[in-house]
């Protein structure tokens, strides 16, 4: 059971944000939006589900990850305006 945060841990998350964001700098293309809307929510409801499957298992540093990836893709989504989200306590809009 993962149920606490080691360095190694750590390290893996700030690996893969660290080249997701550099590849995200560094793509030219444009971005396709339709179906964004329905891409975003399904994947959003993924990692929600996932979370409570890492809960079920007592791992709550899986679970709050997935979490908090989950919300990133809605919170990205409304900044992106694909949501109509005026709702400061829920979204980083507003």
């Amino acid at each position: 059971m993962q149920n606490k945060v080691t360095e190694e841990r750590l390290e893996t998350y700030f690996r893969l944000t660290e080249e997701a964001y550099k590849k995200a700098v560094e793509s030219k293309e444009k971005v396709k939006l339709d179906k964004a809307r329905e891409k975003i929510l399904d994947m959003a409801k993924r990692y929600i589900d996932d979370a409570h499957y890492f809960k079920k298992k007592g791992d709550i540093v899986t679970a709050i990850s997935a979490l908090s990836y989950a919300h990133g893709l809605l919170d990205a989504g409304a900044l992106l305006g694909i949501f109509d989200a005026h709702d400061s306590n829920l979204f980083i809009v507003d």
